[in-house]
């Protein structure tokens, strides 16, 4: 037996691939991150199978769970939200499966900046203003960061940042970020994308504290940064320039 982990996408039902779907089917065993998944996300489990709600547990206990269930012979599907690449436990939790033997898989999700990017309508990559995006969060109640990862190194790039993790301190990182992008950049806060109580937020470096606290939000956001969200600027792509030579295909 596999033990498959899941990309449950930002939490939407119907924002699941279809191996994802098809996995939560027929497992046995499903383990679920209760605090960040809508419900329904769980309407494509088999109804037979036991569902696990693992925010009350620890790695430790979680990695049990999983070896228990794929030692009696069931077929064990591990949900994480977004997609597993990054801010997953991945790397943790299976360590843990390979010391005990345990063959795994990963099935990939819809991450949630691209949910966030995609409910706002906007590109992150605009020709002429940004062609890179960086992924990062900040030091709160959670792991320890690089040195070298600090945002005010990676805001000297200007590049449109992605900020996970981050609502809570979400002042503080403005104060890190004004001074390569300016009072004025667009900063687009969204809450728990394609989810019914989804909520968007738009102000710039200078408003967009006061408009995080005024919503009380304190997890489960995405903070975007970057001119690339002003629909306003932008080149074009020379990929599509009508002057570019276009090779025929022999």
């Amino acid at each position: 037996m596999t033990v498959h982990f899941v990309g449950a996408g930002p939490g939407a039902a119907d924002l699941l691939t279809v191996r994802a779907t098809n996995l939560l089917a027929a497992a046995d065993v499903v383990l679920y991150p209760g605090t960040y998944l809508d419900p329904d996300v769980l309407s494509h489990a088999s109804p037979d199978a036991e569902l696990v709600d693992t925010q009350g547990l620890d790695l430790d206990q979680i990695a049990a769970r999983i070896v228990e269930a794929h030692a009696v012979g069931d077929d064990v599907v591990r949900l994480a939200s977004g997609d597993l690449s990054i801010y997953s436990a991945l790397a943790e939790q299976t360590r843990r499966l390979d010391a005990a033997g345990v063959a795994w898989d990963v099935t990939p999700g819809v991450p949630a900046y691209a949910a966030a990017a995609a409910v706002v309508g906007r590109e992150l990559t605009v020709p002429l203003i940004s062609q890179s995006v960086v992924l990062t969060r900040t030091q709160a109640r959670s792991t320890a960061m690089q040195p070298t990862e600090n945002l005010g190194a990676f805001a000297a790039t200007r590049a449109t940042l992605v900020l996970h993790l981050a609502i809570t301190k979400t002042r503080a990182l403005m104060d890190d970020v004004i001074s390569d992008y300016g009072a004025d950049c667009p900063v687009i806060v969204v809450y728990r994308a394609s989810q019914p109580d989804q909520q968007i937020l738009r102000g710039t470096v200078s408003t967009i504290a006061n408009l995080v606290d005024n919503a009380g939000l304190k997890q489960a956001a995405v903070i975007l940064v970057g001119w690339a969200l002003d629909p306003a600027v932008g080149g074009e792509s020379f990929l599509y320039d009508p002057a570019r030579e276009r090779r025929g295909i022999s």
